[in-house]
């Protein structure tokens, strides 16, 4: 995770909405990449679950954006996608063909984690009150990704999941 140019210590609510905005937009980007990398095979697919990830980045920039609106009209953004890499969206080299299920609730796991740490840091730095408001709330919003996402995996069925190494060699029983 990175940020450039940005001084947590004098972020204003504006740039923070921005940032936060940007962040999930990033990650939902990331994740529908991540679609066409692995492709659907089966309902409940790693596609299923990049989708679903990415569905959810998309509401929750949208509730951001309403509110930064509400508060901030159309002012221009001060902060850029040039300005971060990497927050909450997903390692870029972690989709696979013929991922299973249970890895690609893995990589959103990590991602959503990635995240929380990212508030977690910036917390320790922001000096305004409003922007540390936010910024705790958007970290328990992780938090609740997070459980999201565990709920789900503890869903799946028992058994290993397809892998891509196991499929590429002829002969070879995923199943077991």
């Amino acid at each position: 995770m990175e940020t450039r140019g940005i001084d947590f210590r004098t972020l204003s609510l504006q740039d923070a909405f921005d940032l936060a905005i940007l962040i999930e937009e990033e990650a939902q980007r990331r994740y529908l990449w991540f679609t066409q990398e692995v492709g659907g095979r089966y309902p409940g697919d790693a596609d299923d679950m990049f989708r679903m990830m990415a569905g959810a980045e998309a509401k929750h920039a949208a509730r951001l954006i309403e509110r930064r609106r509400e508060l901030f009209g159309g002012a221009p953004r001060r902060i850029s996608i040039d300005q971060l890499d990497d927050v909450e969206a997903p390692d870029r080299g972690a989709p696979r063909v013929f991922m299973g299920a249970r890895q690609a609730m893995q990589v959103a796991l990590e991602a959503e984690e990635k995240a929380y740490d990212f508030y977690d840091e910036a917390l320790k730095q922001v000096r305004d009150p409003d922007v540390h408001e936010l910024f705790s709330e958007l970290r328990e919003e992780e938090v609740a990704h997070q459980q999201m996402v565990r709920e789900r995996m503890e869903r799946l069925p028992p058994g290993p999941d397809v892998e891509e190494d196991e499929a590429d060699e002829p002969g070879t029983d995923p199943g077991n």
